[in-house]
């Protein structure tokens, strides 16, 4: 009879640590949900931050004025010789 009672005693204490345990396993599985959803959140930011210092780094790299008169020059240059190709591919 005393081993049957140190027995019950023994499944209750199991009982009670496996209700700690389900209740730590959906308290982590909670905290798992959380941090994806914050993982996820940050991941958009970032992306968008990446896209800012993209934009960012090509606005700073654009040309300056006499960069842009020489590639003006370049292209009525290039579109001169194009006019000229059409005009004898006309003929």
């Amino acid at each position: 009879m005393q081993e049957l009672s140190l027995l019950n005693d023994k499944l209750d204490a199991l009982l009670k640590k496996y209700a700690l345990l389900q209740a730590e396993n959906n308290r982590l599985r909670t905290t798992i949900d959380q941090q994806a959803k914050e993982i996820d959140t940050l991941s958009g930011k970032l992306t968008l931050l990446e896209e800012n210092l993209m934009v960012a780094q090509m606005s700073s790299s654009l040309l300056n004025e006499s960069d842009k008169d020489v590639v003006k020059k370049q292209l009525d240059t290039v579109l001169g010789e194009i006019d000229k190709l059409l005009a004898t591919l006309n003929d």
